[in-house]
């Protein structure tokens, strides 16, 4: 079985990861800060030390890079990648900060802009975080920073992936990047992409 290492898993299993994780062939890896989710791995995304370096086939994040301050990001990338195998993977997503920027001067900063599982999100919550998980006393769930495509493929460029590819989800106010350890074929970076980036219905 490969191993995918999940970043930032809460209450999500691998059926509601990407496609390309639901062929039978992955085992999830979860990791997370938060231990009432009980992952098989606790801790945080600028500390991974509980991961052995080249150990992980894959690594999926999900809305973590931007619970982090500015700074503290080529930290966390280098971590991604130190955790990869050296034909590894990872695949992150994020806020796209301008799409939510689009949408504020549109229709303002409280409107709903889709349902999660935690319920209603709006500008808001993109820009500073989930407030109710907030209000509960969840602080971790603070946004400290935010992304554009060209900015967040610097830091891919920074942390010395050979390839990577990324793309803006506009529908879901969403940046979606694919990176590798190790050069691949074109065609089958964007045939992975695909895969990798597209949730199950």
């Amino acid at each position: 079985m490969k191993k995918v290492l999940h970043v930032g898993c809460g209450s999500s299993t691998l059926d509601k990861m990407p496609i390309g994780f639901q062929n039978g062939e992955w085992e999830e890896i979860k990791f997370d800060i938060d231990p009432k989710w009980k992952p098989d791995i606790l801790g945080t995304i600028q500390d991974m030390t509980g991961v052995e370096s080249g150990s992980m086939d894959a690594l999926y994040s999900s809305h973590n890079i931007e619970h982090v301050y500015f700074h503290e990001v080529g930290t966390v990338i280098a971590e991604f990648k130190r955790v990869l195998k050296p034909d590894g993977f990872c695949i992150i997503t994020c806020p796209d900060i301008k799409a939510v920027a689009e949408s504020i001067i549109k229709k303002g900063i409280d409107h709903v802009l889709y349902q999660s599982l935690s319920g209603p999100i709006t500008p808001n919550d993109i820009l500073y975080g989930h407030s109710a998980s907030i209000e509960r006393g969840d602080h971790f769930m603070a946004h400290k920073t935010g992304f554009d495509l060209p900015g967040l493929a610097r830091r891919f460029d920074e942390a010395h992936f050979p390839l990577y590819k990324g793309e803006r989800d506009i529908g879901n106010k969403a940046l979606w990047f694919i990176a590798f350890q190790k050069p691949v074929d074109n065609d089958l970076a964007t045939e992975m992409f695909r895969n990798f980036t597209t949730l199950p219905e």
